[in-house]
């Protein structure tokens, strides 16, 4: 992005629109660039409350400069090359008499070695404008820039040295920061443990769920369950244990491509959503839920793409990390015609999405789950926007014995008091979530009766249970033809299925 901001200041853009928070490393990046120009422009910062002043130089205010009308029209009259930088005029920008000084200043730049950039952390530009102005992002430290903010820190501090690893553990763990930012968790790593070695990773990453609690449209899952605590699904876990490495360097050194995703079809309630949290655990990476609810916002046009461009940044900004997003046939059911019913907002709210799945070239792995898959626009399924397409069905006779072992297991040392292989005769039809819910069931009636629950207390419940195999019979017989033709088992061995006929 430099190199870009660069070429247009030289190629005399009059008006470039920078969307950062950074502006002290904002305002490095483009003294930089103007000292490798030539002729050599002065670069001049304007504020709301200091009006305008000379990059480096003393804080001399230019004359009468504060209001932003005075300090366009002072840019205008500049006869000498210039990079004039105005911070936060967005509150101002849709003001008719600023609108019309920018126009101004735009047509008066022609020819000229004059460039005005708008800094600011939110995009927003008049429409008078969009033809004249490029809106570029800043972007957020990498690993070189953070490294030497690592070392700065641990030269103040008694450890000197790390590991290869360890400092590049640490890095990882601030990729996604702000220069400041993590200067900031560095210190406080430093301050909680009277050190900084690859034990603070954690501190570190306390500082990334800040950033996911401040966006409000994510939310940052922290899952202490183990994909050992999936009972079946044989073939969908061989996939992801497979990929458990897939975004290291090694991997990219090896010539594999980044995976993109994976949509997980399935009855509800048999773990599709329970897979992709432990899929977390398993490759170490951030778990982020994009909550679809809260993207869509009626209170001003443009909203709600705009809630989901954000939301999107900010993954990719703390990246490698994986993507959540559950029930995702309810998320972009109208996502096909939506102009009826809400002014077309949930059509183009699904177009971004697309866009940006089949664009992106950040590792972030979408993760999600679906139910109704007749509900899902067409444009979802096709090859490309996943890696692959699982089909999660009812557990099997074996699969419902290890799904009894695990909740028996997570709430009793000794189970061997219980028949597994009868518990999962009876529960023919239960779906995983369903199972779990009789074996609480028993429980609940053992503990009013204060004694210890057995086979009985589970058997009776489950006869109790109408299981979702059964209301929903014509739901489960259609999402199994649809699959069976269109997705991948998740639970068949590899051999069974290379024999399916698909």
């Amino acid at each position: 992005m430099k190199e870009e901001l660069s070429i247009l200041i030289q190629a005399q853009y009059p008006l470039i629109y920078l969307v950062t928070s950074e502006e002290e490393r904002s305002e490095q990046a483009i003294a930089n660039i103007a000292q490798t120009l030539k002729p050599q422009p002065r670069v001049f910062l304007w504020t709301v409350t200091n009006g305008v002043v000379e990059y480096g130089q003393p804080r001399t205010t230019q004359h009468n400069t504060v209001s932003p009308e005075a300090a366009i029209e002072w840019t205008i009259r500049q006869k000498e090359p210039g990079i004039y930088v105005f911070k936060d005029l967005h509150p101002f920008i849709d003001s008719p008499p600023v609108t019309r000084y920018l126009r101004d200043a735009i047509a008066s730049f022609k020819d000229t070695h004059k460039t005005i950039v708008l800094m600011s952390p939110v995009q927003h530009v008049p429409i008078e404008l969009e033809k004249e102005v490029v809106v570029l992002d800043f972007p957020l430290p990498d690993m070189k820039e953070l490294n030497r903010v690592l070392s700065r820190q641990l030269e103040d501090g008694k450890n000197k040295r790390l590991t290869t690893e360890s400092r590049e553990k640490l890095l990882k763990a601030a990729l996604g920061l702000t220069r400041d930012e993590a200067q900031k968790v560095y210190r406080k790593a430093q301050v909680t443990a009277s050190r900084l070695t690859e034990a603070e990773v954690e501190i570190v990453l306390s500082e990334k769920k800040q950033l996911i609690r401040r966006n409000g449209i994510l939310e940052y899952i922290e899952e202490d369950e183990t994909i050992d605590s999936v009972g079946g699904l044989e073939e969908l876990k061989r996939w992801l244990c497979q990929r458990s490495n897939a975004f290291t360097e090694r991997a990219r050194e090896y010539g594999l491509p980044q995976p993109k995703g994976m949509l997980i079809l399935g009855v509800p309630g048999c773990g599709k959503s329970l897979i992709a949290k432990t899929t977390s655990r398993l490759w170490g990476l951030p778990l982020l839920r994009l909550d679809m609810g809260r993207v869509y916002d009626g209170s001003m046009v443009g909203r709600s793409e705009a809630n989901l461009r954000n939301a999107l940044k900010t993954a990719e900004s703390i990246a490698p990390v994986i993507l959540f997003i559950d029930e995702l046939d309810k998320s972009f059911a109208g996502g096909a015609g939506s102009s009826d019913s809400d002014g077309g907002t949930s059509s183009r709210i699904f177009g971004s999405f697309l866009t940006w799945m089949q664009e992106k070239t950040s590792p972030v792995f979408v993760m999600a789950t679906a139910n109704r898959v007749e509900r899902l626009p067409g444009e979802f399924l096709r090859k490309g926007r996943f890696d692959e397409i699982f089909f999660v069905d009812l557990p099997n006779q074996e699969e419902r014995q290890e799904i009894f072992k695990i909740h028996l297991s997570k709430r009793r040392r000794d189970i061997d008091r219980f028949d597994l292989d009868q518990l999962a005769n009876v529960s023919d039809g239960f779906s995983g979530a369903e199972i779990e819910q009789a074996a609480i069931a028993a429980m609940y009636e053992a503990f009013a009766q204060d004694r210890e629950f057995t086979q009985l207390d589970i058997i009776a419940a489950i006869k109790s249970t109408l299981p979702l195999s059964k209301t929903m019979t014509e739901q489960v017989s259609a999402l199994r033809d649809w699959a069976r033709q269109r997705a991948r088992p998740a639970a068949s061995s590899m051999a069974e299925y290379q024999q399916m006929e698909f």
